[in-house]
């Protein structure tokens, strides 16, 4: 049994968010064999609720309280400093009293760290064995943005690519291992950073398909009559925003005047006014929901239509697991490791997913065989612990 350093940049619990799926997963199965002093932040105030569980369950914890809103004016002072503004904004002094008590008081046997971010914490431990969960590329993420903004903001997410580049280099050439979501992710990196490409793997998302499995005891969510096309995920977080978009401007309507029953419902906590505006009597904004699985479990089909997509979308290995056909876009379909139009299907631009959405809709019986493979898919190959344990040889060297 080790003692191992948990750094990560949002309370992995609940586990109701994308990364927080991945990070509380990752917790659970680091304690099963090891004890766990956990230092994250709390950007929700709901969260707080939360502590005491994960108190309960580390040896220690320490969850710095983050105003997202301070927060950006704060990393705005990374442009006078010349780092990403990502360092900033998660940089926090109590935190790293915490960490710096942690170290010196306890024998750490290594850190792991999600996120790149998280890193700061420990640059000056540089003898302290190091795991990096950078999940995906976050450097390539900002660099994508910026061509579908305007300027300034092109301009501010061009830059926040380049310097959270360097120091993903930077700390990745320190570290004992990194991993990354999926081969194409590892692949990227390598690419990006080749001085760190043999101490690089790929270490994917799992889902529980015993949570995340059809109940006849689960009631309908939606209005009889209608056909429900579903989507889920943080409706705060950009990649979701645009794709909700796209799709209800540029698919939906003609959609719809083929088959005026469908009902496209957006499904998940913190809209943004731009997907708020969204709403109207065939589009329905969920905001929270108390259980996104009788949503999925009742759909008439489940869409993933992001056109940024990093990684493995959890949204789409959780509706698969619900035994519901999905419609992914071709970035996000390719992370996902499921035979392309028997286990999941494949468009790549607004005519394909309307056809597509239209033949499925057509033919139920059709649909719910998609759905039956896709769940068998996720079943056999997709648990959490046949993933997180990539990283149990790294931990057991260290605890030896």
């Amino acid at each position: 049994m080790a003692n191992i350093l948990y750094l990560v940049h949002r309370l992995p619990y609940p586990p109701n968010k994308g990364d927080k799926v991945r990070s509380y997963n990752l917790l659970k199965h680091l304690l099963k064999q090891h004890r766990v002093f956990l230092g994250t932040f709390i950007d929700d105030p709901e969260d707080e609720s939360h502590i005491a569980t994960l108190r309960n369950m580390c040896a220690d914890l320490h969850a710095a309280k983050l105003n997202p809103r301070m927060a950006k004016i704060r990393s705005l002072n990374g442009l006078l400093a010349g780092e990403p503004l990502t360092l900033r904004y998660y940089r926090d002094a109590a935190l790293q009293n915490w960490v710096d008590t942690t170290c010196r008081l306890n024998k750490i046997d290594a850190t792991v760290v999600f996120s790149s971010a998280m890193a700061q914490y420990i640059e000056d431990k540089r003898r302290m064995p190091v795991l990096i969960d950078f999940v995906d590329v976050d450097s390539a993420k900002w660099t994508q943005y910026a061509p579908k903004h305007r300027w300034p903001m092109s301009w501010l997410y061009r830059r926040e690519g380049q310097q959270l580049l360097a120091y993903e280099r930077l700390i990745a050439a320190q570290a004992v291992r990194s991993f990354f979501v999926t081969d194409a992710e590892v692949a990227l990196f390598k690419r990006l950073a080749p001085e760190c490409g043999v101490r690089t793997e790929t270490m994917c998302n799992g889902v529980d398909a015993d949570y995340f499995s059809p109940s006849s005891e689960r009631a309908s969510p939606y209005a009889t009559g209608e056909t429900p096309i579903v989507f889920t995920g943080a409706m705060d977080y950009w990649p979701n925003v645009d794709a909700v978009s796209w799709f209800a401007n540029e698919v939906f309507p003609a959609l719809r005047q083929r088959r005026p029953d469908v009902r496209f419902y957006i499904v998940g906590r913190s809209p943004t006014p731009e997907v708020q505006a969204l709403a109207s009597e065939h589009i329905v904004v969920t905001g929270t929901v108390p259980d996104v699985r009788p949503y999925l479990q009742h759909a008439g089909i489940v869409v993933a239509p992001l056109r940024i997509a990093r990684g493995i979308q959890n949204k789409i290995l959780e509706a698969m697991a619900m035994a519901r056909p999905v419609v992914a876009t071709t970035d996000c379909a390719a992370a996902v490791d499921a035979v392309k139009g028997t286990e999941l299907l494949v468009a790549s631009n607004a005519s394909e997913f309307i056809d597509t959405i239209d033949s499925q809709l057509a033919s139920p019986m059709a649909g719910n065989a998609i759905g039956e493979a896709a769940r068998a898919r996720v079943v056999e190959h997709c648990s959490w612990d046949a993933h997180m344990n990539r990283i149990d040889p790294y931990l057991s060297r260290q605890s030896s």
